[in-house]
């Protein structure tokens, strides 16, 4: 008898860890889009709460749309102390504005505003004058941090939107591998960051890089299959201005000009290690244009980009660097 229940006692057991892992779908608002994430739990944990105060936390830090986080308070200099996850955006920030030679500066903000293109619109008006005195404050090089305190000039305006999402994307993903968590999505407004595969595929994940629709019709230009790294996306054919003459210019703000980029670049793609990383390059490759593109990624082998683009005849056409995923 007791021979019999050691046997059942094993068998139960056994067929216990053979359960195949739950795959958690989470969803819901933030950053002014949405966010889906999906990973594969033995005891199938759900993480919600513990998800939306971290997004909490990192919109309290870094978010210029609300008025008494961290940032809007150090922009009208009311403070200069900040947290760790306004230190990490700001640090990562500074290496990029560097790397790309200031084509990614986030003291540009308050010239976004005045172009209707920010947190706060209809602010300026967008005359020679205003863009030129805005303009004077701009340049990442006269801000500092030291240990959480910020130094910068009372009339700078700082501004990571352009870095901030692809952040907390990484804090999500960060906190899912505190977790022991090994496979996972993390995607919000088509940014993301995975790890792993996707148990009911056996593959990596499978995502979309939409198509430029000027009509914000929603279709897919390519289909990569990712594992353990991030992809974000930047596009100018959702926010632009259109002149008398019909040229478009996207709402990447030229850091040297204080004006809209007139570019013929509709969206690019970065993939990179970290989500921080592939928003902010995302971000400043479409103002460098593809021919500085192309010699920058000769020297930076660990990002991989995908380019939709015009060509003189306005047709579409697309360009891989570095083997971005075919």
């Amino acid at each position: 008898m007791n021979k019999l229940i050691a046997i059942l006692l094993i068998i139960t057991l056994f067929s216990c860890s053979e359960q195949p892992p739950t795959n958690v779908k989470l969803s819901g608002p933030i950053f002014g889009t949405g966010f889906n994430i999906q990973y594969y739990s033995e005891d199938n944990r759900n993480y919600q709460n513990q998800i939306d105060s971290l997004f909490n936390i990192v919109n309290q830090s870094l978010s210029t749309y609300i008025p008494n986080s961290d940032i809007s308070k150090l922009n009208r200099n009311e403070i200069t102390t900040i947290d760790n996850h306004f230190k990490h955006v700001f640090e990562s920030s500074k290496v990029i504005y560097r790397e790309t030679e200031g084509a990614f500066d986030p003291t540009i903000g308050n010239v976004v505003n005045a172009w209707n293109f920010g947190a706060e619109q209809n602010k300026f008006l967008t005359d020679s004058t205003t863009i030129d005195s805005l303009m004077r404050y701009v340049g990442f090089n006269r801000v500092g941090i030291k240990d959480l305190t910020v130094k910068k000039p009372k009339a700078s305006y700082l501004e990571f939107n352009a870095i901030a999402k692809g952040y907390g994307i990484d804090v999500i993903a960060e906190f899912l591998d505190s977790k022991d968590v090994d496979n996972y999505l993390v995607d919000i407004g088509g940014d993301l960051r995975v790890s792993g595969v996707n148990l009911e595929s056996g593959k990596g994940w499978t995502v979309g890089i939409d198509d430029p629709n000027f009509d914000g019709t929603q279709s897919y230009s390519k289909v990569v299959v990712l594992i353990d790294e991030a992809m974000a996306t930047s596009g100018t054919y959702r926010k632009f201005k259109t002149d008398e003459e019909g040229n478009r210019y996207a709402h990447i703000i030229n850091t040297r000009t204080g004006y809209p980029t007139k570019t013929n670049i509709l969206s690019v793609s970065v993939i990179a290690p970290d989500c921080m990383t592939a928003d902010g390059y995302a971000t400043a490759f479409q103002a460098m244009g593809l021919e500085k593109v192309r010699d920058f990624l000769y020297a930076h082998k660990e990002l991989k980009a995908y380019f939709i683009y015009e060509d003189k005849e306005n047709s579409l056409q697309t360009l891989n660097l570095n083997d971005f995923p075919e």
